[in-house]
């Protein structure tokens, strides 16, 4: 672990903590995957949360393809070595530090206003990647659940600040798309609950949870933000297939992928964040995984593949069983793309983030 001496110290025993976890898991899909990808050169890729996993791969395969990537990451010295990283290892495509801390509304903000000096010519890509798991019951500076503003309403507002950056790729180059990362936790709730998208941080079920049933306020909380994402691709392909074709919008997942992700949810007492699971627990369940690569061809297919069509889910199958496989695409689930939960989720999100967006 060459990197491990830019680390802080905290940072240092979250990774050694998350790489004494991890299996090496080979790829089985990533390869042949790859081959059937469009080139992304001449266009520009935004992706949020690219220090490592899934969001680390996407901007790996942005870059081998040619692509302008703008890597969109709170400031950290992760954020810097990733960056560096790719830098030094891909030479086909360019990348661009952005700051943009999800967690805080004002500095998506700030963030836009840099991805506007960076795309004069549109943006052609926007994946909404990065999110956490089973964090504890707090709240951000803005007041909402820790893990619904930084899995869905930061990209919610994301989206509607650089909108007209996509529409302007769109008319330019013959679409653009947004990506949404969910994950088979949105299976885990029945229904989106509007009270999780309210500011009332640190008032929603505390941080109980049940370890081998993925239950408890943790993971309730978790579900939704994951529910939240599915819904707003759904609420994204309606309203952008009568007003703006050219613009697609789609969702991926993981199914369980060997990333850093497993670092958030590690149990009481350990390195990191407390997520109220054991580390031999994370241990079982990626043994019936697959790779980071393999994990991330689903947003990477969404981004880059000719193939995958608006309104389209793509990952390794869509029930609580597709933990791995290839990633391929279904349609969207009816328990979230209905009128009831696409206006619900609209409102509440454009409540939220204090303004309109309007398509």
């Amino acid at each position: 672990m060459q990197y491990v001496g830019l680390l802080g110290t905290s940072e240092k025993i979250i990774k050694i903590e998350i790489e004494h976890m991890k299996l090496g898991l080979e790829n089985k899909h990533f390869d042949t995957a790859f081959q059937r990808l469009s080139s992304l050169e001449g266009k520009t890729v935004a992706i949020t949360g690219t220090t490592t996993g899934t969001g680390f791969s996407a901007a790996e395969a942005c870059g081998k393809l040619g692509a302008n990537v703008l890597l969109l990451n709170r400031p950290s010295n992760r954020a810097d070595i990733a960056f560096a990283l790719l830098e030094a290892t891909n030479s086909n495509g360019k990348f661009f530090k952005i700051d943009c801390d999800l967690q805080c509304f004002q500095s998506v903000r700030s963030a836009t206003t840099e991805i506007m000096a960076r795309c004069p010519a549109g943006l052609d890509i926007l994946c909404n990647n990065a999110g956490v798991m089973a964090l504890k019951d707090i709240p951000t500076a803005d007041g909402f659940d820790v893990q619904m503003q930084t899995n869905h309403l930061s990209h919610f507002l994301l989206t509607k600040l650089v909108f007209r950056l996509l529409q302007e790729a769109a008319q330019k180059r013959g679409e653009a798309r947004i990506v949404n990362h969910s994950s088979m936790a949105r299976l885990m709730v029945k229904k989106l609950d509007p009270k999780y998208l309210e500011k009332r941080g640190g008032n929603l079920g505390g941080d109980g949870s049940r370890l081998f049933i993925f239950q408890g306020g943790r993971w309730e909380r978790y579900g939704q933000t994951k529910l939240a994402n599915a819904a707003f691709t759904a609420c994204l392909h309606v309203k952008l297939r009568d007003k703006n074709p050219k613009i697609k919008a789609m969702v991926a997942h993981p199914g369980v992928a060997e990333t850093d992700l497993q670092g958030t949810a590690i149990a009481d007492g350990g390195a990191g964040p407390s997520g109220g699971i054991g580390r031999w627990l994370i241990r079982q369940m990626m043994k019936m995984g697959q790779s980071q690569q393999d994990g991330a061809m689903g947003i990477i297919r969404c981004i880059a593949d000719p193939e995958i069509n608006s309104g389209q889910f793509v990952g390794p199958g869509m029930g609580m069983t597709a933990l791995r496989g290839p990633a391929l695409s279904y349609p969207l689930e009816r328990f979230y793309n209905n009128p009831y939960t696409r206006d619900l989720l609209w409102e509440k999100s454009c409540e939220a983030i204090g303004e309109d967006f309007v398509i």
